[in-house]
Protein backbone atom coordinates (compact mmCIF):
# COMPACT_ATOMS: atom_id res chain seq x y z
CA UNK A 1 0.00 0.00 0.00
CA UNK A 2 0.81 3.39 -0.37
CA UNK A 3 0.37 6.95 0.00
CA UNK A 4 -1.62 7.30 -3.58
CA UNK A 5 -3.51 4.30 -2.77
CA UNK A 6 -7.30 5.18 -2.36
CA UNK A 7 -7.41 2.93 1.01
CA UNK A 8 -4.94 5.43 2.34
CA UNK A 9 -5.94 6.87 5.12
CA UNK A 10 -5.26 8.90 8.34
CA UNK A 11 -7.09 8.29 12.04
CA UNK A 12 -9.33 11.37 12.73
CA UNK A 13 -7.95 11.96 15.94
CA UNK A 14 -4.02 11.78 16.27
CA UNK A 15 -2.21 11.44 12.63
CA UNK A 16 -1.18 7.72 12.75
CA UNK A 17 -1.74 6.48 8.72
CA UNK A 18 -3.34 3.12 7.41
CA UNK A 19 -0.01 1.95 6.46
CA UNK A 20 1.24 2.20 9.78
CA UNK A 21 1.85 -1.59 10.56
CA UNK A 22 -0.50 -3.73 12.91
CA UNK A 23 -3.24 -0.54 12.69
CA UNK A 24 -6.99 -0.14 12.71
CA UNK A 25 -9.71 2.26 13.01
CA UNK A 26 -12.99 1.99 14.52
CA UNK A 27 -16.26 3.17 12.89
CA UNK A 28 -15.44 7.14 14.27
CA UNK A 29 -12.47 6.48 12.37
CA UNK A 30 -10.08 6.28 14.98
CA UNK A 31 -6.74 4.07 15.74
CA UNK A 32 -5.88 1.47 17.67
CA UNK A 33 -3.63 3.86 19.84
CA UNK A 34 -6.50 6.35 20.52
CA UNK A 35 -8.71 4.16 21.22
CA UNK A 36 -6.23 2.55 24.25
CA UNK A 37 -5.51 6.11 25.00
CA UNK A 38 -6.60 7.11 28.99
CA UNK A 39 -6.14 10.85 28.53
CA UNK A 40 -4.22 13.76 29.72
CA UNK A 41 -5.43 13.41 33.69
CA UNK A 42 -4.46 9.85 34.21
CA UNK A 43 -0.73 10.72 32.68
CA UNK A 44 -0.50 14.31 34.89
CA UNK A 45 -1.00 11.78 37.87
CA UNK A 46 2.08 9.06 36.30
CA UNK A 47 4.23 12.60 36.14
CA UNK A 48 4.21 14.09 39.65
CA UNK A 49 4.70 10.27 40.82
CA UNK A 50 7.82 9.54 38.09
CA UNK A 51 9.37 12.96 39.04
CA UNK A 52 9.04 12.30 43.00
CA UNK A 53 10.35 8.79 42.26
CA UNK A 54 13.25 10.50 40.24
CA UNK A 55 13.77 12.95 43.23
CA UNK A 56 14.11 10.04 45.66
CA UNK A 57 16.54 8.23 43.67
CA UNK A 58 18.83 11.22 43.90
CA UNK A 59 19.23 11.57 47.78
CA UNK A 60 20.07 7.42 47.16
CA UNK A 61 22.44 8.52 44.94
CA UNK A 62 24.63 11.42 46.01
CA UNK A 63 28.36 11.23 44.52
CA UNK A 64 31.18 13.26 45.11
CA UNK A 65 33.65 11.31 43.37
CA UNK A 66 32.50 11.59 39.84
CA UNK A 67 29.58 12.80 37.50
CA UNK A 68 25.45 12.61 38.95
CA UNK A 69 24.27 12.14 35.30
CA UNK A 70 25.63 11.57 32.00
CA UNK A 71 23.17 13.14 28.87
CA UNK A 72 23.42 11.51 25.41
CA UNK A 73 23.66 15.40 24.11
CA UNK A 74 23.15 16.06 20.34
CA UNK A 75 23.21 19.69 19.94
CA UNK A 76 19.39 19.97 19.96
CA UNK A 77 16.49 21.29 21.42
CA UNK A 78 15.15 18.44 23.22
CA UNK A 79 18.52 17.33 24.91
CA UNK A 80 19.68 21.27 25.45
CA UNK A 81 16.26 21.43 27.83
CA UNK A 82 17.13 18.29 28.91
CA UNK A 83 20.78 19.71 30.19
CA UNK A 84 18.80 22.90 31.76
CA UNK A 85 16.84 21.32 33.61
CA UNK A 86 19.34 18.65 35.48
CA UNK A 87 21.62 21.66 36.18
CA UNK A 88 19.17 23.97 37.00
CA UNK A 89 16.16 22.60 38.23
CA UNK A 90 17.89 19.55 40.15
CA UNK A 91 21.33 21.21 40.16
CA UNK A 92 23.17 17.91 39.19
CA UNK A 93 26.82 17.66 38.07
CA UNK A 94 26.12 17.25 34.36
CA UNK A 95 28.47 14.93 31.84
CA UNK A 96 27.55 16.28 28.17
CA UNK A 97 28.30 13.21 25.74
CA UNK A 98 28.12 14.05 22.30
CA UNK A 99 28.66 11.45 19.23
CA UNK A 100 29.69 13.40 16.20
CA UNK A 101 28.24 11.36 13.59
CA UNK A 102 29.99 13.52 10.66
CA UNK A 103 26.91 14.84 9.89
CA UNK A 104 26.44 17.57 12.55
CA UNK A 105 25.14 20.92 11.72
CA UNK A 106 27.50 23.53 12.14
CA UNK A 107 25.02 25.86 13.82
CA UNK A 108 24.25 22.38 16.04
CA UNK A 109 28.25 22.26 16.57
CA UNK A 110 28.54 26.04 17.60
CA UNK A 111 25.37 25.20 19.59
CA UNK A 112 26.75 22.45 22.08
CA UNK A 113 29.82 24.43 22.67
CA UNK A 114 27.87 27.50 23.33
CA UNK A 115 25.33 26.15 25.92
CA UNK A 116 27.63 23.42 27.88
CA UNK A 117 29.75 26.97 28.28
CA UNK A 118 26.57 28.41 29.90
CA UNK A 119 25.66 25.87 31.66
CA UNK A 120 29.00 25.06 33.05
CA UNK A 121 28.77 21.52 32.07
CA UNK A 122 31.63 18.72 30.85
CA UNK A 123 31.82 17.90 27.55
CA UNK A 124 32.68 15.01 26.06
CA UNK A 125 32.88 14.50 22.05
CA UNK A 126 33.30 11.23 20.64
CA UNK A 127 34.06 11.21 16.86
CA UNK A 128 34.16 7.23 15.34
CA UNK A 129 36.45 6.84 12.03
CA UNK A 130 34.06 9.06 9.13
CA UNK A 131 34.91 6.35 6.78
CA UNK A 132 33.38 3.53 9.45
CA UNK A 133 30.60 5.75 9.86
CA UNK A 134 29.69 6.27 6.45
CA UNK A 135 30.02 2.88 5.45
CA UNK A 136 27.27 1.86 7.83
CA UNK A 137 25.30 4.51 7.23
CA UNK A 138 25.82 4.12 3.70
CA UNK A 139 24.64 0.57 3.66
CA UNK A 140 21.76 1.29 5.88
CA UNK A 141 20.42 3.50 2.80
CA UNK A 142 20.52 0.44 0.89
CA UNK A 143 19.32 -2.27 2.26
CA UNK A 144 16.96 -2.93 5.68
CA UNK A 145 19.47 -3.92 8.99
CA UNK A 146 17.02 -4.10 11.87
CA UNK A 147 13.83 -5.93 12.74
CA UNK A 148 10.69 -4.68 11.47
CA UNK A 149 9.41 -3.64 14.88
CA UNK A 150 12.29 -1.45 15.34
CA UNK A 151 11.22 0.57 12.31
CA UNK A 152 8.35 1.48 13.84
CA UNK A 153 9.83 4.32 15.46
CA UNK A 154 12.77 5.29 13.74
CA UNK A 155 14.67 4.78 10.41
CA UNK A 156 17.39 2.75 9.62
CA UNK A 157 20.44 5.33 9.54
CA UNK A 158 18.46 6.56 12.31
CA UNK A 159 18.91 3.39 14.70
CA UNK A 160 22.16 2.59 13.33
CA UNK A 161 23.62 6.20 14.78
CA UNK A 162 21.34 5.90 18.20
CA UNK A 163 23.13 2.83 18.41
CA UNK A 164 26.75 4.06 18.71
CA UNK A 165 24.64 6.96 20.90
CA UNK A 166 23.40 4.32 23.57
CA UNK A 167 26.13 2.35 23.71
CA UNK A 168 29.07 4.72 24.44
CA UNK A 169 27.22 6.48 26.74
CA UNK A 170 26.13 3.58 29.09
CA UNK A 171 29.63 2.25 28.34
CA UNK A 172 31.41 6.15 29.58
CA UNK A 173 28.35 5.63 32.57
CA UNK A 174 30.22 2.02 33.95
CA UNK A 175 33.02 3.04 33.15
CA UNK A 176 33.07 6.33 35.87
CA UNK A 177 30.27 5.01 38.02
CA UNK A 178 27.68 7.58 37.43
CA UNK A 179 24.26 6.59 38.57
CA UNK A 180 22.52 8.44 35.65
CA UNK A 181 21.98 8.55 32.22
CA UNK A 182 19.58 11.42 30.97
CA UNK A 183 18.23 11.09 27.82
CA UNK A 184 15.86 14.12 25.75
CA UNK A 185 13.40 11.86 24.17
CA UNK A 186 10.18 13.92 23.90
CA UNK A 187 6.98 13.13 25.20
CA UNK A 188 6.19 11.07 22.48
CA UNK A 189 9.03 8.94 21.75
CA UNK A 190 9.09 7.29 25.10
CA UNK A 191 6.09 7.22 27.75
CA UNK A 192 6.28 8.35 31.25
CA UNK A 193 6.38 4.94 32.87
CA UNK A 194 9.89 4.48 31.10
CA UNK A 195 11.28 8.21 32.28
CA UNK A 196 12.22 6.60 35.38
CA UNK A 197 13.90 3.32 34.80
CA UNK A 198 16.74 0.88 35.98
CA UNK A 199 18.82 -0.26 33.02
CA UNK A 200 18.43 -4.07 32.85
CA UNK A 201 21.67 -5.77 32.04
CA UNK A 202 20.64 -8.99 30.54
CA UNK A 203 17.84 -6.86 28.31
CA UNK A 204 20.18 -4.43 27.61
CA UNK A 205 22.68 -7.29 26.44
CA UNK A 206 19.86 -8.71 23.87
CA UNK A 207 18.61 -5.14 22.50
CA UNK A 208 22.45 -3.97 21.78
CA UNK A 209 23.25 -7.22 20.06
CA UNK A 210 20.48 -6.97 18.05
CA UNK A 211 21.92 -3.64 16.69
CA UNK A 212 25.45 -4.90 17.21
CA UNK A 213 25.28 -7.87 14.77
CA UNK A 214 24.81 -5.74 11.49
CA UNK A 215 27.19 -3.33 12.80
CA UNK A 216 29.76 -5.07 13.08
CA UNK A 217 29.16 -7.42 9.80
CA UNK A 218 29.83 -3.93 7.84
CA UNK A 219 32.31 -2.14 10.12
CA UNK A 220 34.84 -5.15 11.76
CA UNK A 221 35.51 -5.22 14.95
CA UNK A 222 36.85 -1.65 14.90
CA UNK A 223 32.86 -0.61 16.15
CA UNK A 224 33.23 -2.74 19.45
CA UNK A 225 35.33 0.06 21.68
CA UNK A 226 31.96 2.26 21.25
CA UNK A 227 29.79 -0.33 23.16
CA UNK A 228 29.75 -1.82 26.43
CA UNK A 229 31.54 -5.52 26.79
CA UNK A 230 30.14 -9.07 27.89
CA UNK A 231 32.30 -8.54 30.94
CA UNK A 232 30.69 -5.15 31.68
CA UNK A 233 26.97 -6.43 31.54
CA UNK A 234 28.15 -9.30 34.01
CA UNK A 235 29.22 -6.20 36.36
CA UNK A 236 24.93 -5.88 37.17
CA UNK A 237 25.00 -3.82 40.19
CA UNK A 238 27.22 -0.69 38.70
CA UNK A 239 24.05 -0.51 35.95
CA UNK A 240 22.76 3.18 35.77
CA UNK A 241 19.45 4.54 36.33
CA UNK A 242 17.99 5.98 32.79
CA UNK A 243 15.69 9.46 32.81
CA UNK A 244 14.53 11.13 30.69
CA UNK A 245 13.22 14.27 32.50
CA UNK A 246 10.75 15.92 29.19
CA UNK A 247 8.23 13.04 30.23
CA UNK A 248 7.13 14.14 33.91
CA UNK A 249 7.40 17.59 32.98
CA UNK A 250 5.36 20.31 30.99
CA UNK A 251 6.45 20.07 27.39
CA UNK A 252 5.71 23.13 25.36
CA UNK A 253 8.30 23.84 22.10
CA UNK A 254 7.87 27.33 22.12
CA UNK A 255 8.70 27.72 25.69
CA UNK A 256 11.48 25.68 25.53
CA UNK A 257 13.21 27.31 22.58
CA UNK A 258 12.56 30.43 24.17
CA UNK A 259 14.12 29.17 27.33
CA UNK A 260 17.19 27.23 25.53
CA UNK A 261 17.82 30.44 23.72
CA UNK A 262 18.91 32.00 26.84
CA UNK A 263 22.07 30.20 26.89
CA UNK A 264 23.02 31.14 23.47
CA UNK A 265 20.84 28.18 21.30
CA UNK A 266 20.01 28.74 17.95
CA UNK A 267 18.04 27.09 15.54
CA UNK A 268 19.94 25.75 12.47
CA UNK A 269 18.53 26.51 8.96
CA UNK A 270 19.51 23.58 7.41
CA UNK A 271 17.81 20.78 9.15
CA UNK A 272 14.53 18.97 8.52
CA UNK A 273 11.36 19.63 10.57
CA UNK A 274 11.94 16.64 12.74
CA UNK A 275 15.75 17.67 13.56
CA UNK A 276 17.49 20.21 15.20
CA UNK A 277 21.23 18.82 14.72
CA UNK A 278 21.37 16.89 11.88
CA UNK A 279 22.03 16.76 8.47
CA UNK A 280 21.36 13.38 7.46
CA UNK A 281 18.05 13.12 8.70
CA UNK A 282 15.80 14.74 5.33
CA UNK A 283 17.58 11.29 3.53
CA UNK A 284 17.05 9.07 6.28
CA UNK A 285 13.40 10.04 6.37
CA UNK A 286 13.05 9.89 2.46
CA UNK A 287 14.64 6.26 2.56
CA UNK A 288 12.35 5.24 5.10
CA UNK A 289 8.76 6.59 3.24
CA UNK A 290 9.90 5.14 0.14
CA UNK A 291 10.25 1.69 1.85
CA UNK A 292 7.30 1.85 4.19
CA UNK A 293 4.94 4.54 2.87
CA UNK A 294 4.77 6.24 6.33
CA UNK A 295 6.73 8.82 7.85
CA UNK A 296 9.91 7.65 10.91
CA UNK A 297 8.60 10.23 13.12
CA UNK A 298 4.75 9.59 12.91
CA UNK A 299 4.78 7.50 15.80
CA UNK A 300 6.58 9.87 18.08
CA UNK A 301 4.55 12.88 16.83
CA UNK A 302 1.20 10.98 16.84
CA UNK A 303 1.79 10.18 20.59
CA UNK A 304 2.72 13.97 21.25
CA UNK A 305 -0.84 14.94 19.44
CA UNK A 306 -2.70 12.62 21.40
CA UNK A 307 -1.16 14.17 24.75
CA UNK A 308 -2.00 17.17 23.55
CA UNK A 309 1.62 18.81 23.53
CA UNK A 310 0.90 19.17 19.68
CA UNK A 311 -2.10 19.80 17.84
CA UNK A 312 -3.01 17.77 14.70
CA UNK A 313 -2.47 20.57 12.30
CA UNK A 314 1.14 20.74 13.75
CA UNK A 315 1.96 17.16 13.59
CA UNK A 316 0.59 16.78 10.12
CA UNK A 317 3.13 20.04 9.01
CA UNK A 318 6.06 18.10 10.66
CA UNK A 319 5.29 15.11 7.98
CA UNK A 320 3.52 15.53 5.05
CA UNK A 321 5.71 17.84 3.25
CA UNK A 322 8.08 15.95 1.15
CA UNK A 323 11.66 16.63 2.22
CA UNK A 324 13.65 19.33 1.04
CA UNK A 325 15.48 18.12 -2.18
CA UNK A 326 18.56 19.89 -1.38
CA UNK A 327 19.23 18.40 2.16
CA UNK A 328 18.68 15.02 0.64
CA UNK A 329 20.76 15.43 -2.05
CA UNK A 330 24.13 16.74 0.46
CA UNK A 331 23.68 13.25 2.08
CA UNK A 332 22.62 11.05 -0.21
CA UNK A 333 26.10 12.51 -2.75
CA UNK A 334 28.30 12.08 0.48
CA UNK A 335 27.09 8.15 1.13
CA UNK A 336 26.82 7.34 -2.71
CA UNK A 337 30.23 7.61 -2.77
CA UNK A 338 30.58 5.29 -0.46
CA UNK A 339 29.16 2.65 -1.66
Amino acid sequence: MNQESTDYRLCSRCILPSTFPGISFDDKGECTYCRRYRGHKANLAKKKKYEQKFLELLKQHTRTDTYDVIVAYSGGKDSTYTLDVLVNRYGLRVLALTLDNTFISPRAEENIRTVCGALGVDLMIVRPARKILRRIFSTAAGRELYSAKTLERASTICTSCISFVKGIVLRTALEKEIPFIGYGWSPGQAPVQASVMRTNAALMQNAQQATLQPLVEIAGDAILPFFVTDRQFEQTEKFPWNVHPLAFLPYDEEKIIARIKEFGWEKPDDTDPNSSNCLLNAYANQIHRKRYHYHPYVWEIANMVREGVMTREEGLEKIEPPEVEHMVMYSKDILDKCS
